[in-house]
């Protein structure tokens, strides 16, 4: 299975984040990225390539040009206004308060395109998240020219970015943008799994009234887990996309045997759905030692993974999201496509 990856994604380095109501160390940093990449490698998985540089068109297919322009424009009106460092917003318009008004001031803007505070932006964020956007599109286009498989290592994550917000260390929506441009170039349906221990609320959003791309997630239960205010069971789309959404949130504490029936149901729906081509949303962060989780994953939970995705049959691209146990993070990766290879 060849391996997209682009140095350029380990830019975005910061240094904090605010999570559990404190400031404390960032969990999203570049040597996630760089210890999957050592172990894609040293196991000899396939070929690794740096992504093609793709225009602005398939980010603007899901995100519009105003929130592309702020990122891309951000650490300028950061800096113009004094600051320095990483940037957290504190402010959002929410319920009672206007959202139709015209924000000049670099944090009323930073509030309008964010859902929480705990993505910090920095000097390069932008670029990186470009890069991790392009490794994206690459794989997917891999799929295009006939690959049966491909990993798309993309860093920062994507599956909490919405249509105009960040959030959850999340800028671009990677999934959402590939399953788009899979559809632009001519695949009639594209199923997005998401695996992840957190609900992919952004890529939800992005497709809950459309029959043409299934979002199916396992995930922890929002009740107890970021992102709280989606990923419940009775969201299943609506309008056109009535049915094409599917949730299994599950208990914290939940090991590989409780995970299980939920994986299997959602592998029947594939099997209803017949996707042209799947993406999997490649969270790895179910794992038993993850900061910042509650589920009960092994590594070799990760190869059973991989083997029983194998069974659905279809092109697949494996695209990173999250998993923060950076010192396993190798090894459960390379055991899903491992596993996905030889099952």
């Amino acid at each position: 299975m060849k391996t997209v990856f682009s140095e350029t994604q380990l830019a975005h380095a910061p240094e904090k984040e605010i999570s559990d109501g404190e400031l404390k160390p960032a969990v999203e940093i570049p040597s996630r990225a760089e210890i999957v990449l050592k172990t894609v490698k040293e196991r000899n998985t396939g070929e690794v390539l740096a992504p093609e540089a793709f225009p602005l068109r398939p980010i603007h297919r899901v995100h519009p040009p105003q929130y592309v322009g702020f990122l891309e424009g951000f650490w300028e009106m950061w800096t113009a206004a004094g600051r320095s460092g990483e940037a957290f917003p504190f402010v959002w318009p929410i319920r009672s308060l206007r959202q139709d008004t015209k924000i000049n001031h670099v944090d009323g803007l930073l509030g309008r395109y964010s859902m929480d505070a705990g993505t910090p932006l920095g000097q390069h964020t932008y670029k990186a998240a470009r890069a991790s956007v392009d490794t994206a599109l690459t794989a997917a286009k891999l799929l295009l020219a006939g690959e049966k498989s491909a990993f798309a290592l993309c860093r920062p994550p994507g599956h909490h970015a919405g249509f105009d917000f960040f959030g959850g260390y999340c800028f671009f929506n990677n999934a959402g943008i590939a399953a788009q441009y899979l559809r632009d170039n001519g695949l009639n349906r594209v199923a997005i799994l998401d695996v992840d221990y957190h609900h992919g609320n952004g890529t939800q959003a992005l497709f809950y009234d459309r029959p043409d791309i299934l979002f199916l997630s396992i995930h922890a239960d929002p009740k107890d887990e970021y992102p709280y205010y989606l990923g419940y069971a009775d969201e299943t789309g609506e309008h056109a996309g009535t049915g094409f959404t599917r949730n299994w949130p599950l208990p914290l504490g939940t090991d590989w045997d409780a995970y299980t029936p939920a994986l299997e149901e959602a592998c029947r729906w594939l099997l209803v759905y017949k996707p042209d081509a799947m993406i999997v949303s490649l969270g790895l962060d179910c794992y038993e030692e993850d900061p910042i989780s509650g589920f009960r994953f092994k590594s070799e939970d990760y190869l059973r993974l991989g083997q029983r995705l194998a069974k659905v049959g279809v092109p697949t691209v494996f695209l990173m999201e999250g998993g923060y146990a950076v010192e396993a993070l190798g090894t459960n990766c390379v055991n899903v496509l491992e596993g996905f290879e030889g099952g």
